[in-house]
């Protein structure tokens, strides 16, 4: 049982690496600064881009 739960797990996190956004550097520094003006993006995006 546990071996198809790791299985499913595993297809899951594949399915989420293949459809993530992946955004550019140009995009990444405009998200940057509109969180340094308080213009309101996700915390946890400000933190895992600056």
């Amino acid at each position: 049982m546990a071996t198809k739960n790791a299985e499913a797990e595993n297809a899951v996190q594949d399915i989420r690496r293949a459809t993530r956004k992946i955004h550019s550097t140009e995009e990444k520094i405009r998200i940057v600064l509109a969180a340094l003006l308080d213009e309101g993006i996700a915390q946890s995006v400000h933190f895992s881009w600056s």
